[in-house]
């Protein structure tokens, strides 16, 4: 059953990294690109991303619902929404599948599974995988972290051990957001963000 599941993983990471090669990922130092553009969440409310901005800056993770990689990841949203609370940050999820919006991404049930998860920040519905476009996020999950003033200071993987919380030996993401709430440098500013390629309708 583990070689089946190694299998599966390995397949998946192949995809992502044949699938959207054309959307260059932002850099770091770059602007948040869209900032301003409107953009709803589940309940049908307008939003843009420089209003979720809070003081020090704002985390921007590009999930879905049933990725794989994103079912395991997943239990550390809350530990990112909590350091987001206690930082100053702000923080959106972000659903770019355009391509399964009538299947496992539809409205409806990101709605069910913000529900389900107790997301306390919005969830938001990329239309067209515009703004994924604009960042360059290639995966589910997808990690931009940009501070007060909108400037890109981290961006890839949540941590080091997408199998297991007890496993994991590096919080890239946590310990980059500690330092950017102390108004330091990100001492790690990049990693390879790990998981399904975002389903972006072919054109």
């Amino acid at each position: 059953m583990k070689s089946y599941k190694t299998l599966f993983i390995v397949f998946l990471l192949i995809n992502t990294s044949l699938f959207a090669q054309k959307y260059p990922t932002l850099n770091i130092g770059q602007e948040m690109p869209m900032q301003d553009t409107e953009i709803l969440d589940v309940y049908e409310k307008s939003m843009t991303l420089s209003k979720n901005l809070k003081r020090n800056g704002i985390l921007v993770v590009f999930t879905s619902n049933s990725c794989p990689f994103v079912v395991m990841w997943e239990d550390r949203y809350k530990l990112l929404e909590e350091k987001c609370m206690n930082s100053d940050l702000g923080m959106v999820y972000i659903n770019s599948n355009q391509a399964k919006r009538d299947g496992d991404d539809s409205v409806e049930e990101m709605k069910k599974h913000s529900i389900k998860m107790g997301y306390t920040y919005p969830y938001l519905i990329d239309k067209n995988s515009k703004i994924a476009n604009s960042f360059g996020a290639k995966t589910t999950p997808h990690i931009f972290l940009f501070n007060k003033k909108k400037v890109l200071v981290y961006k890839g993987a949540i941590d080091d051990n997408y199998n297991s919380i007890n496993d994991v030996t590096k919080n890239y993401l946590l310990d980059a957001m500690q330092e950017v709430s102390n108004q330091k440098s990100v001492s790690v500013s990049e990693t390879k963000a790990v998981g399904c390629s975002i389903k972006r309708v072919k054109k």
